[in-house]
């Protein structure tokens, strides 16, 4: 039986998922947040929720025990330490296979318009989450990164996917999109292997998200 260690298991991408993952498999999952109070996941045998910190390394490697596969859902402004603790963890434990969320505009890959506005707006979050990554793709992880376009709450799942050096496309994209890319390729973790795919809802190219 996989299980699937989720951190930043709180966060609105991650919750998504986690119906997804009870949804569509038969996976176990292992919920590690700092506040378990804003999980609204419904009580299951297959749930277990770990209270910690994602730059705690002892209770990080604690919960990695008889873990198969990582979701990373993680943010902050300390999100470089946390890669370097996640990474550090997941090798001290044996865990190979990463999925990690990050954000469009870490490669410079965000074209014209959209690209000026996007770096303009995220600024200094950019860097730190290019910082992050950095440390992901340097170590000897199964990684899959995942660069979200523009998150939108639309109950849908439409998106395609870029690679590492292509130009990034569309604009924006639902948060169930990615969540449903996240659970996925955790049942093909041979996709993406050693991957940073950037994600968009098709034709939503322009020079700012549509609401904007």
């Amino acid at each position: 039986m996989t299980k699937v260690l989720i951190l930043g298991a709180g966060g609105k991408i991650a919750q998504i998922a986690e119906e997804l993952y009870l949804d569509q498999t038969d996976f176990d999952l292992r919920l590690y947040l700092r506040h378990p109070n804003k999980l609204s996941i419904e009580e299951s045998d297959r749930v277990e929720i770990v209270e910690g910190d994602a730059s705690d390394k002892n209770s990080l490697s604690n919960a990695l025990n008889g873990v198969d596969i990582v979701y990373a859902n993680l943010a902050g402004d300390n999100i470089e330490e946390q890669a370097k603790s996640v990474v550090e963890s997941m090798n001290n434990s044996g865990v190979k296979r990463l999925i990690w969320i990050s954000t469009l505009g870490i490669y410079d890959e965000v074209p014209g318009e959209f690209g000026k506005w996007n770096n303009n707006i995220l600024g200094s979050y950019i860097t730190k989450y290019a910082a992050a990554a950095k440390v992901i793709e340097e170590s000897d992880l199964e990684y899959t990164i995942i660069r979200p376009a523009w998150l939108t709450n639309n109950d849908e799942v439409n998106f395609e996917v870029t690679h590492r050096d292509d130009t990034f496309k569309g604009t924006e994209v639902s948060r169930k999109s990615i969540a449903q890319v996240v659970v996925d390729t955790t049942k093909k973790p041979s996709d993406y292997v050693r991957d940073s795919i950037g994600v968009n809802k098709p034709n939503t190219d322009g020079d700012k998200p549509s609401w904007y």
